[in-house]
């Protein structure tokens, strides 16, 4: 801004250049909201397949037949995903566009899904299990950096006001195809052998529909907003990162309590391993479980969403991993394929919340220009908690018990939801100022 000018006509200039980009935002929103919806509904459902506590710990335990091993998978997912998120937000911050960087991301963490697939494929059992492996860290790491980059742009397109009923709608319509394509992919890809292969065929399928969404993207108007971030070089943001957290304690403690429900997933690759244990693991009774998980997720996300919209997130959060964890609980005591498809879709509903409330609520506690670093400190805590999170449900569930490994897992569950009672409502924060 021209320096020449008084500090009142500069920020009346401001003002000006806010209205206009609100008023751009407001121009473009039904199209941008469309093609969110659209993204989302495609890219969901594919990537979902690959992140359901299903497929890929099946897979997993399948080419190896280790617990830890499972673990291990996980963990590398989720360690590259830690890693990376920081540093994307470092790449977009002082941008005034993200979307072209974002459609470069997600082209890297869909290869990450094709490799997988094609190891499935076209590798011996102990070649696959290695890049498996090796793809899931790679899908891990564009993750970290895709995460941030695509809620920064949904943050620019979407008003904060429908925000939660898109995701929430976005997520029903992504679980429901993604529950029909889990049933179908169980009964007739696993339980089929399909091309040789049935897991790589699910992986193939995710490869295919998380490309199309991400191509639906580029129909999207980003508005370029008034002010930004001066470029900083990532050692230098990593230092701002204290002060940040000391100037609002709120902030630090929704950090701590997001972390401790991401270390609850500790015991998500082990529920389906638990329950072959009761019913076996065909694919149909792999099938019948995924869906019940997606189709749950997807039926809550629509009172997540809605709840979120008129209350806060902050309900949400706390309502969704009491949830999970009064269903984690339930698994403990179930044993025929009726009660488990009910205590997934508890455990769907309830880390499908979680994931709501944990994208949304970090929007609103605090101002535009930080929001990517608020983005990208939240998904590095959450990530490496699950990266930390399977490798000791690895050891618990092979060297103790998978009932020693859920019980922690509760705990840490409350331990959030506790957490989370002391941290304020950032929406009412912004409605006083």
């Amino acid at each position: 801004m021209d320096q020449s000018l008084t500090e009142e006509e500069r920020q009346t200039r401001l003002a000006e250049a806010e209205a206009a980009y609100e008023a751009e935002v407001e121009g473009n929103l039904r199209r941008n909201y469309t093609a969110n919806l659209a993204h989302g509904l495609l890219g969901q459902t594919g990537f979902r397949l690959v992140n359901a506590p299903t497929f890929v710990p099946a897979y997993i335990y399948l080419l190896s037949g280790s617990e830890f091993a499972v673990g291990l998978a996980l963990a590398a997912q989720w360690f590259g995903a830690s890693a990376s998120s920081i540093f994307g937000a470092t790449l977009i911050e002082h941008r005034k566009r993200v979307l072209p960087m974002g459609l470069l991301i997600g082209w890297g963490m869909r290869a990450g899904v094709l490799g997988l697939a094609l190891g499935g494929f076209f590798l011996p059992p102990h070649l696959a299990l290695v890049t498996a492996i090796g793809f899931l860290c790679l899908f891990g790491l564009f993750n970290g950096m895709q995460a941030v980059i695509f809620n920064t742009l949904m943050a620019k397109v979407i008003p904060l006001r429908l925000r939660g009923r898109l995701t929430g709608f976005r997520n029903f319509s992504a679980g429901l195809t993604a529950a029909g394509v889990s049933y179908l992919g169980g009964k007739y890809l696993v339980e089929g052998h399909a091309f040789g292969n049935g897991y790589a065929s699910t992986f193939l399928v995710a490869f295919i529909l998380t490309s199309i969404g991400l191509s639906l993207l580029m129909l999207v108007r980003e508005p370029e907003p008034p002010t930004i971030r001066a470029r900083a070089k990532l050692a230098g943001r990593l230092r701002e990162i204290p002060p940040m957290l000391r100037a609002d304690p709120a902030l630090a403690r929704f950090y701590m309590a997001a972390a401790l429900a991401a270390l609850g997933t500790m015991a998500v690759p082990f529920y389906v391993l638990y329950s072959g244990e009761r019913i076996g693991l065909s694919g149909t009774n792999l099938g019948i479980l995924s869906t019940a998980f997606l189709l749950a997720q997807t039926g809550a996300n629509l009172g997540w969403g809605t709840l979120a919209d008129r209350i806060g997130n902050r309900v949400v959060f706390m309502s969704a991993v009491g949830l999970w964890a009064v269903s984690t609980f339930a698994l403990l005591f179930t044993n025929d394929i009726l009660g488990l498809a009910l205590v997934f879709a508890g455990l769907g509903a309830g880390q499908g919340g979680f994931q709501n409330s944990n994208q949304n609520i970090i929007v609103e506690f605090g101002a535009r220009d930080d929001l990517p670093m608020r983005i990208a400190v939240l998904n590095t805590a959450t990530s490496l908690m699950m990266a930390m999170g399977p490798l000791l449900g690895g050891f618990i569930a092979r060297g103790i018990s998978f009932t020693a490994l859920f019980s922690l897992s509760i705990a840490v569950l409350a331990a959030a939801v506790i957490m989370m009672v002391f941290v304020d409502e950032p929406r009412k924060r912004r409605q006083k100022n």
